[in-house]
Order: C-alpha cells, then sequence, then structure tokens
C-alpha cells in the first residue's frame, strides 16, 4: 500500500479495537479523530492522493487554487470543532459581526450597494435595521419579509410533513414577490442549499433560515479560510491524524467490504485485506451503494435516487486590484458570490478573485471559452475597476456532483448512521443530518458515526456526546 503516514498498531489501546475508516473527506476525518480520541486503533483509506474530499486545493502555476470558495457560519459548531481539533481555526476566522454587502448590477448610481448585516440585539430583533434599510426592496417587500420570517420561524422542523413540501411555494404563499426570493431568500439559500428555493425541500431551507438567522444573534456570522483549504483539510488534518495513532493512506481504493466467519469485517483493497471490528463508510451515496454487503440496509436503491447538484467556480487573475473588500454577493447578474483569494493563493501582483456560482446546471459544462465572453463583462458591470484592468489569468473549475440536491422528499432518502449490519456505519454530508451538503453535515455525520460505533464496541463517549450536544 501506497503512502503509509503511520503504521499501524499504535500504543495506549486498552481493549485492542479497531476499525477502518473508508473515505478522507471531512465527514471521514472526523469519525477517525472521534474513534481514535476514544481509544480505537483506525485504519482511514483514502482512494485520491490528498484528504479534505471535495474541499481541496492543488497548484496552477504559482498560485495555490482551492477548487471551491467554501464559507462556515458561527451556528456550524461541528465545523468550528474540527478546526479547533486540527489547530485551524485562527485560520479560518469569523466575522466580528455578520455583514455582506450586495451589489444590484442593475442598480442606479449610489443605489447599487445595499447590506444584509445585524445588531446585537436580541432575535430577531437582531436583523431590524438592516431589513429596514436594505434598499434592494421596497418597504411594502420589507414589511412581508418580516412576517414571512416570523412565520418560517414558527414552523416546526421535526415535522416530517415540511420535507415534502416546496420552499418556493411556501414563500409564494406567505406574500414573497419574485424580486423578494432573488434579492434575499435565494441569495442565502442558493449558496446554503446549492438550489433555488422552488427546487429545495421546505424542511431543509426551514433549518438553514430558522438556525442561521432566526436562532442567536451572532449565527449567521461568516467565516472562511484565509489560508488554502488543502492546509486545513489536509495538511493540518493528516497531522491530528498522525498524533491521534491513525494509520492514513492515500491512493487506496476499497474494492469490498464483507463480514467474515470471525464477527468482524473485511475491507478489501489492491493487494491486502484489512480486518476490523467496526468500518465507517465515508464516501459519496453512490459509492456507499456499491460497497455496501447486502441486508445492510432495507432499501439500498434508495440512495440511487438522491439526486446531485453541480457548483461551478470561476478563478479570474487581474493585473491589478479590482475589489476592495474581501467578498460581495450580486444581484441582476449571473454572477452570485465573489471572493478574493489573493492572499491565501500566494499571488505577489494583481488580485485573484473567485466566483462562487451555485446551482449551475445550465453552465456547468460550458466551454471555458463561452464562461469567459459571460462573466467578464459582468464583472466589470459590478467592479468598476475592472474595466480597463487586463486579465492575466481565467479559468474554471466544475464540481458536478459537488452536493446531494435538497429537493422536496429528499429526507426520506437519506439514512442515519446505523446500518442493519452490526459494525457498519455510514457517514457523509448526505447523510441524516439535519443539515443540507456543508461542511458541517460533513463532521456531524463523522461524529455520529463514530458515537454509534464506539456504543457498539462499549467505548467510553463522553467527549464525543459533549461535542455533538454542543453542535446538535
Amino acid at each position: 500500500m501506497s503512502e503509509v503516514t503511520q503504521p499501524p498498531g499504535a500504543s495506549g489501546r486498552p481493549d485492542g479495537a479497531t476499525a477502518v475508516v473508508v473515505g478522507g473527506g471531512l465527514a471521514g476525518i472526523t469519525a477517525a479523530l472521534a474513534l481514535a480520541d476514544a481509544g480505537v486503533r483506525v485504519t482511514l483509506l483514502e482512494g485520491r492522493p490528498r484528504l479534505g474530499g471535495l474541499a481541496f486545493s492543488f497548484q496552477r502555476g504559482e498560485l495555490t487554487v482551492d477548487n471551491g470558495q467554501h464559507v462556515y457560519l458561527r451556528c456550524c459548531t461541528a465545523y468550528r470543532w474540527f478546526l479547533d481539533r486540527v489547530d485551524g481555526a485562527l485560520l479560518a476566522p469569523l466575522q466580528d459581526r455578520l455583514d455582506v454587502p450586495v451589489l444590484d448590477a442593475e442598480g442606479t448610481p449610489g443605489r447599487r450597494l445595499g447590506r444584509i448585516g445585524r445588531t446585537a440585539l436580541p432575535v430577531p430583533l437582531h436583523l431590524a435595521r438592516s431589513l429596514a434599510t436594505y434598499q434592494h426592496l421596497s418597504l411594502a417587500e420589507r414589511a412581508k419579509v418580516g412576517r414571512a420570517a416570523l412565520a418560517l420561524k414558527g414552523l416546526d422542523l421535526s415535522d416530517p410533513a415540511l420535507d415534502a413540501q416546496n420552499f418556493g411555494d411556501w414563500l409564494a404563499a406567505h406574500g414573497q414577490s419574485e424580486r423578494a426570493v432573488e434579492a434575499l431568500w435565494d441569495l442565502v439559500g442558493v449558496a446554503t442549499l446549492n438550489a433555488v428555493a422552488g427546487d429545495s425541500s421546505l424542511a431543509l431551507a426551514a433549518m438553514v433560515f430558522k438556525t442561521g438567522l432566526l436562532s442567536d444573534p451572532g449565527a449567521a456570522d461568516i467565516g472562511w479560510a484565509r489560508v488554502p483549504l488543502g492546509e486545513l483539510h489536509d495538511t493540518l488534518a493528516r497531522k491530528a491524524l498522525d498524533s491521534a495513532g491513525v494509520r492514513t493512506e492515500v491512493r487506496t481504493r476499497v474494492t469490498s467490504i464483507s463480514p467474515n466467519e470471525n464477527g468482524r469485517w473485511s475491507v478489501q483493497v489492491p493487494g491486502e485485506t484489512l480486518e476490523a471490528d467496526t468500518v465507517v463508510l465515508a464516501v459519496p451515496q453512490r459509492e456507499a451503494h456499491d460497497l455496501l454487503p447486502e441486508g445492510a440496509l432495507d432499501a439500498p436503491e434508495r440512495l440511487l435516487e438522491i439526486g446531485t447538484a453541480p457548483i461551478l467556480n470561476i478563478h479570474v487573475v487581474y493585473d491589478r486590484k479590482v475589489l476592495a473588500r474581501p467578498f460581495f454577493a450580486a444581484l441582476g447578474s449571473p454572477v452570485q458570490w465573489v471572493f478574493d483569494r489573493t492572499e491565501a493563493s500566494g499571488l505577489r501582483e494583481g488580485q485573484y478573485l473567485a466566483l462562487s456560482q451555485s446551482a449551475a446546471q445550465d453552465e456547468i459544462d460550458e466551454p471555458v471559452s463561452v464562461l469567459r465572453e459571460r462573466y467578464l463583462p459582468e464583472l466589470e458591470r459590478l467592479l468598476p475597476a475592472a474595466r480597463g484592468a487586463g486579465v492575466q489569468d481565467f479559468f474554471v473549475t466544475r464540481e458536478r456532483t459537488a452536493t446531494f440536491a435538497p429537493t422536496p422528499g429528499v429526507g426520506r432518502l437519506r439514512p442515519g448512521a446505523r446500518t442493519k449490519a452490526p459494525g457498519l456505519y455510514l457517514a457523509g454530508a448526505w447523510t441524516a443530518t439535519g443539515w443540507p451538503a456543508t461542511m458541517e453535515s460533513a463532521v456531524r455525520s463523522g461524529i455520529s458515526a463514530a458515537g454509534a460505533a464506539l456504543g457498539a464496541l462499549g467505548r467510553p463517549r463522553d467527549h464525543l456526546f459533549d461535542v455533538f450536544e454542543e453542535a446538535a
């Protein structure tokens, strides 16, 4: 096997319990760390040459490029635990207070910039000033948004009927205009759900808005990595895994998982069979379907019914600075969110902007030349300083299956951590965490899988429960 970073047989394991975690994304890393912290001897297997799943970095010449822009919120307590656990919290700080600049490409001069922010007042008053002065909506639209927000706050997230409903229809029934959906609800929802309101489950949308905007004044404060994602999710994660005694194997693809006659599990990789008491399968849903042994789930075909949604990322390097703020969101334009990644990428001259385009079904396969002709003029419309600036580089990264699709009814398809096969557990942002497909959901799933495994092994779980209760 290649690239062993920790030999097996780390000391200090009281009863010799062993686990194999399949998948080195955030869910798998979390599960491996939580199991190892409880004294289990863990092997982590990842088919790619790196850890981090779909939140990773790569080199393009002298640039260090994230495959896409990832952010988290203050309410993402599980991901914040992950950052602390890998000693990366200082590298991905949160805003002191929510502040989102929103540029309207169609707005008149002097009225193109609006802001979504909060005060220190209690919920829901913390958003009142921002809503009252949000110039991208009329006074009547702002009043109706406030009433819809209060109605949303009153929804019971445990009601299974919400999952079958369409968020767009719910908004329309609560007086939300097309402009209000574009300028507020989809501004937030598309970025977090990876779908427009009309394609989203009311249950998931309500969870996002209730938790992020209506639970605590600071819940929606935004954090993002000021370093390449690979530094957090690969370099620091590997260091934490090594310190915890986890044997980490990359470029190692699992071909089968099966129970054996010893009451344990056999995990087959090229040239070797690993045995373990516990297996955590932390891979995308379709890969999990192919690896699950017969009888592990009552209806494994449901995993194949969980749809996927793409994210397109557009990267532009200018010969000069064209954006003065760290990020902004856009209206009246195909541009959604724009981030300044200059410092994180290592660029010494000019400015590097990353555009994150969620729900990109119509553009994910467009040629780079077409995207260049579409987006460079849009950036000039939004950013006057870009007019006349030289474009040093323009490239795209595409994640065609970036997330699961949060469509109405998806909740009944998402399995929990436990399977019907003793000792086999599932993890991944697509499992039943209650969250959409975010870094937070991935970490929560790893905590859930590890907690279930430790319970079955009869191992202490107090530390894990403390983390999970805080994150729940």
